[in-house]
């Protein structure tokens, strides 16, 4: 039986990840073409080349995983020995240097790239905890829904946080002129070390987190034939990963799922700042408009994590998760024809966000679910292989969305030199947040269909996996 602290204290450690990854989700791009000094399209191909690469990394780090053998056990130790640089990592990718052109380029290229190395292996032995804490595929859903809970939190933590710390801390470094030019504008300051400070006050925060997932987590299941696989190799492992059916559809689809998120939060202050053009702060905390914003799609995220477990338990997991990407291509398709009013942005932004929230956790439960298909069919249980790929499915969701995002506005003539773009580059960025994402959605659940796993069959592999455990 899971204990409400093992469910907290996993919950910690995608708080800390979701921290970070919004950071680079929502905020990246907009850093690196108004703050850092580089084209869109520069930062779309950085993207794209840095997280291409990593995402494969991230399953020679799940093969890792697979064979460390601690007293703490084979996941839970990456949690101890990366969280500090993961935080150090973070504060460097987003200093800007005192280079030309070139120079800052190849800066953006290396720390971007050692950060999403560093996250890999963090983050690939985290999630590959899941499935590890718990048999049960019912208890393993609950931990998925705490997991993406406290992710929601975190990310609802960094929206809160980071404006105000970045322009707190601008204006405490240039003095009033900063302050002056803050009221008079709709988005973060772009004050270089006013981000860097930003950025280190969550790391500090993340790190934390993930010292306490690691105090508060346990590993309690063990391979069926654990020592018959003691000296499987790596060729091996692989060769079963690629003939896992089920498992190409769920990358297939999670990668689809992810574009969508990807590409609607890169643009999203582009949006506000040149179509909605709302210059806005709220008193005390100084959010702005598109602050408030992903407020609003995370609590409805969190809200749609909330209630997914329960409605997932009556339709079945599959179900459950076409109709979310069925409902959430229409609202963004709607999207597009609202009027630019806020009450209608906010809205939909809610609506959307709320279907939304019903696949993430869904898709972890159902990675957790391959685990044991794979051990079913193979006698290898290799979850940090397995999660390793679900990572891998994020981080080309992320990668090419985001780089679409760059390559989109270059291709609609994005220039931060400007104080009002064309009404060209506004269209694009329209589309960059409801027409596109909606074809995303289309896709995702196009490749649903094709899913072979029902909840009936997920429930008998881990009862027989269970009975062959308690024979041992």
């Amino acid at each position: 039986m899971i204990s409400i602290k093992d469910k907290v204290g996993y919950g910690f450690g995608d708080m800390a990840s979701s921290m970070f990854w919004k950071i680079f989700g929502m905020y990246s791009l907009f850093f690196y073409t108004d703050v850092f000094g580089i084209t869109a399209a520069a930062a779309g191909t950085m993207f794209l080349v840095a997280r291409i690469w990593d995402s494969f990394f991230d399953l020679f780090v799940g093969i890792a995983a697979d064979r460390t053998k601690t007293r703490w056990g084979r996941y839970r130790p990456y949690l101890l020995w990366f969280a500090i640089p993961f935080a150090v990592m973070g504060v460097i990718t987003f200093f800007v240097p005192d280079f030309g052109s070139t120079g800052k380029l190849v800066y953006a290229y290396i720390t971007y790239s050692l950060m999403m190395i560093v996250y890999s292996m963090i983050n690939v032995p985290y999630a590959s905890l899941l499935g590890v804490m718990s048999p049960n595929p019912k208890e393993r859903n609950i931990l998925s829904s705490y997991r993406m809970s406290f992710a929601f939190i975190g990310s609802f933590i960094t929206f809160m946080l980071l404006q105000p710390l970045i322009d707190g801390y601008s204006g405490m470094l240039d003095g009033n002129r900063t302050q002056d030019v803050l009221v008079q504008t709709s988005t973060v300051s772009t004050s270089p070390m006013g981000w860097t400070l930003g950025v280190a006050t969550i790391g500090v925060i993340c790190a934390i987190l993930f010292f306490l997932c690691f105090r508060w987590t346990r590993e309690r299941v063990e391979p069926v034939n654990e020592d018959e696989n003691e000296h499987v190799s790596v060729k091996q492992d692989l060769i079963h990963l690629f003939h896992n059916a089920p498992w190409w559809i769920l990358v297939a689809t999670g990668l689809a799922a992810l574009l969508f998120n990807a590409v609607r939060d890169s643009v999203a202050i582009y949006y506000f700042r040149d179509y909605v053009q709302i210059s806005y702060r709220m008193p005390v905390t100084g959010w702005d408009i598109a602050t408030l914003y992903f407020l609003i799609a995370q609590a409805a995220n969190l809200l749609g994590v909330i209630v997914a477990p329960s409605i997932s338990a009556k339709y079945g997991k599959k179900k459950t998760y076409m109709i979310a990407m069925a409902l959430t291509a229409v609202l963004s398709t709607v999207f597009y024809f609202v009027p630019n009013q806020l009450g209608w942005i906010f809205t939909m932004q809610a609506l959307i966000s709320l279907c939304a929230g019903y696949v993430l956790p869904l898709l972890w439960s159902m990675f957790a679910d391959i685990v044991d298909h794979q051990e079913w069919t193979t006698g290898r249980r290799a979850a940090g292989l397995v999660f390793s790929s679900s990572s891998m499915s994020q981080k080309l969701g992320w990668a090419l969305g985001a780089s679409l995002g760059g390559w989109i506005l270059a291709w609609f003539q994005y220039d931060p030199e400007l104080a009002q773009q064309t009404m060209h580059t506004v269209f694009g960025e329209r589309l960059m947040i409801s027409l596109i994402p909606a074809l995303c959605c289309v896709l995702a659940f196009i490749g649903m269909m094709f899913y072979p796993l029902s909840d009936k069959r997920v429930k008998e592999i881990a009862e027989a996996l269970e009975a062959k455990r308690k024979q041992k």
